[in-house]
């Protein structure tokens, strides 16, 4: 789930295939019987079946009867999970036929917020660890209270429905309340981590013009403390739309605010209001929740508009459903508040769970913070990333021998492929008896389209299944349906998480281009990937050229705005190459007549991607080319670069106006290393 599970990019058929065939004869994993019987996804076929006098039987069944009855799949998730709302209305979905175009729940006035709020007991609801610096606790009642008061100073500062707050935080539970706060009111919420530079951060914001932003006044990573108060200050700069900065003492304990404008400190913002009960304002279904993030080729990030309520029904889907989760269990996954991950975990507030947040370093002081963590807290679901294990298996970490994991359910990975010799490492080295979850989606849906299944065996390499009231399919270019074939990943039928739009894309052209050219009436997500014989599924990598470092979606223009700031450079080109089970940045550059690519101006390209994107940004490589390849009409062609560099053929060179220039990247020994 960028964005999502990124790239396997296999050099030729061969390969695939024997990888395809070693997954085949191995179970890593089979639930018991037992542990059957006592799944959400047990229960809930058993209420489906009650609520449509119908018969599902089994998860197959499942997933059948939520695709060809997916109105009745989503009204039964609603009743399952306990959603409340004002009112639901007659009609469940409008225009079903029509991608874009469904509207799902027309009549429905709802509040996500009330419905993550809904205990309100001593229990945990938040733990923080903020590397080895600081350590939180919210119960319940604690985090209910804390967004009844900031709710209030934020109506008291003028903050109503649909305006925008951009947070530039930590994952950490003032985060939390922020989010939950403004939703109560109706506004928009949007978030950027504070390792994004400051026009990494104006390129996101100053399109949606928030009236509030919350931001801390540092973080730590790495066991150093790193100042945010210079960079919330220029960005503020830029941001006229701006009335209220609300600023988290995080990193020290009285921040200098002389130069933030409009700043305020949190406790100081709310010292005038007492805890009540919050009147959630109840909006319509498709009402703004979130603003995230897409970046391309070309221009500045795509502003997606998510609603409240499609987001919540997909997020309980899988929440409930896919991860099996109920109350009292603590859930953890390892995010920055950039990733749609934090959107994601968040609403595990909404199955009664406890949050467990972590910011930082997951290797300071050591490797084994994170199970420190899970032992700690009894942690229940430990979400994180393909690199992470890798990372933590080449340390030589044991944590099986190490550390008591006896409550861990579950394991989730996205991000960069979990290959098969990693769900080894997992069962062989962190814990033999539990649910080990491959996942990936995006933040375009805000969501999962493959996930785990917690009632069927986990197969080495292989992702369990699509993901529930999601009508996933494999296409080749013509629109024809592939099994045991690579294609297209396509989703055949409208879903609730569908976004509501762009910002400011008042025609829809942007979004419909987006999602809907390559298939009429079908959303083309833009990865390569195969569906088994099982109904599992294998992602071989993107189809486009979007950069995937790490499972971050991000994408080339933001790279290529800072390379032409330098004079030396008279353009570039940017790939993700497939390296060591993930994707890094090569970044190629055409230099001017008379200049060199020398160390020092690698350093300082590294430096200002650095501070005005995020690290993730950096190329791992940067090479120097004579010539870049562009098509006839004058577009540079990042994805035959790509494929070169790959070793794969390059299909229609006869498109490209200088072919010649493709031999410039062919078996260059920079990449062998």
């Amino acid at each position: 789930m960028a964005e999502g599970l990124a790239i396997i990019w296999l050099n030729n058929l061969l390969t695939r295939d024997a990888i395809v065939s070693d997954q085949d004869t191995k179970i890593l994993w089979q639930p018991s019987d037992d542990r059957i019987r006592q799944t959400n996804i047990t229960a809930f076929i058993e209420a489906a079946e009650d609520d449509w006098a119908t018969h599902i039987g089994d998860f197959d069944g499942l997933y059948k009867f939520s695709i060809e009855e997916n109105e009745r799949f989503w009204q039964s998730l609603i009743d399952f999970a306990g959603v409340s709302a004002e009112t639901w209305g007659k009609v469940v979905l409008e225009n079903p036929d029509q991608m874009p175009g469904a509207t799902w729940f027309p009549e429905a006035k709802l509040s996500y917020a009330e419905n993550l709020l809904r205990r309100r007991d001593g229990a945990d609801a938040l733990v923080f660890w903020g590397e080895d610096q600081v350590k939180k606790r919210f119960s319940y009642k604690e985090l209910y209270d804390e967004v009844s008061r900031l709710a209030q100073a934020m109506q008291a500062a003028g903050l109503v429905a649909g305006d925008r707050v951009g947070a530039y935080m930590p994952n950490m539970p003032e985060t939390i309340v922020a989010m939950l706060a403004a939703n109560s009111i109706g506004a928009i919420w949007s978030s950027c981590s504070p390792d994004f530079g400051v026009q990494g951060v104006l390129d996101r914001f100053g399109q949606i013009e928030p009236k509030l932003v919350v931001a801390c006044d540092g973080y730590f990573y790495n066991g150093k403390s790193h100042d945010n108060i210079a960079k919330v200050t220029a960005v503020l700069a830029e941001l006229p739309s701006v009335e209220t900065t609300l600023i988290v003492p995080y990193s020290r304990q009285n921040p200098p605010l002389e130069d933030v404008p409009h700043a305020v400190l949190w406790d100081d913002f709310i010292a005038d209001f007492e805890a009540q009960d919050i009147e959630f304002n109840r909006l319509p279904f498709n009402h703004p929740l979130y603003i995230m993030y897409s970046s391309g080729t070309t221009g500045v990030p795509k502003c997606i508009v998510h609603g409240a309520g499609g987001t919540l029904l997909k997020h309980l889907s899988e929440h409930l459903l896919h991860c099996d989760e109920k109350p009292g269990d603590r859930v953890f996954y390892f995010t920055t508040c950039g990733w749609m991950m934090w959107n994601w975990l968040v609403s595990g507030l909404a199955c009664q769970a406890t949050l467990l947040l972590y910011d930082g370093s997951p290797f300071y002081p050591d490797g084994n913070v994170l199970f420190d963590f899970a032992e700690a807290e009894g942690m229940t679901l430990f979400g994180t990333s393909a690199k992470y294990i890798d990372a933590v298996k080449k340390a030589g970490l044991e944590p099986a021998k190490t550390h008591n994991l006896e409550k861990l359910k579950a394991m989730a990975s996205t991000g960069s492929p979990l290959v098969p010799e990693s769900f080894d490492f997992v069962y062989e080295n962190i814990k033999q008896d539990f649910h080990l979850a491959s996942i990936s989606g995006g933040t375009d849906i805000v969501g999962c389209f493959v996930l785990g299944n917690p009632v069927a065996p986990v197969w080495r390499g292989e992702i369990q299944t699509r993901a529930l009231g999601m009508a996933v399919d494999v296409f080749d270019h013509d629109g024809n349906s592939l099994r045991e074939e690579a294609g297209d990943l396509v989703c055949t039928k409208p879903f609730p998480s569908m976004p509501v739009g762009f910002w400011a894309d008042d025609d829809g052209a942007k979004y419909k281009a987006a999602y809907f050219e390559d298939y009429e009436n079908v959303w083309c997500h833009g990865d390569w990937v195969e569906l088994t014989a099982r109904g599992g599924m294998v992602i071989y990598g993107r189809s486009d050229a979007t950069l995937n470092p790490g499972g971050v979606r991000i994408g080339t223009a933001e790279i290529y705005r800072q390379v032409e700031q330098f004079d030396e450079v008279i353009e570039g080109l940017c790939i993700g190459q497939i390296w060591e089970g993930d994707t890094r940045v090569v970044l190629f550059v055409v230099m001017r007549e008379g200049f060199e690519l020398a160390g020092e101006l690698q350093d300082a390209i590294r430096k200002r991607i650095r501070q005005n994107c995020t690290p993730r940004h950096v190329p791992a490589k940067i090479i120097a080319v004579p010539d870049i390849p562009r098509t006839k009409s004058g577009k540079i062609t990042e994805l035959a670069v790509r494929d070169i560099v790959e070793g794969r053929k390059i299909k229609n060179k006869e498109a490209l106006a200088n072919a010649d220039a493709l031999q410039h990247f062919e078996n260059l020994d920079e990449l062998q290393h």
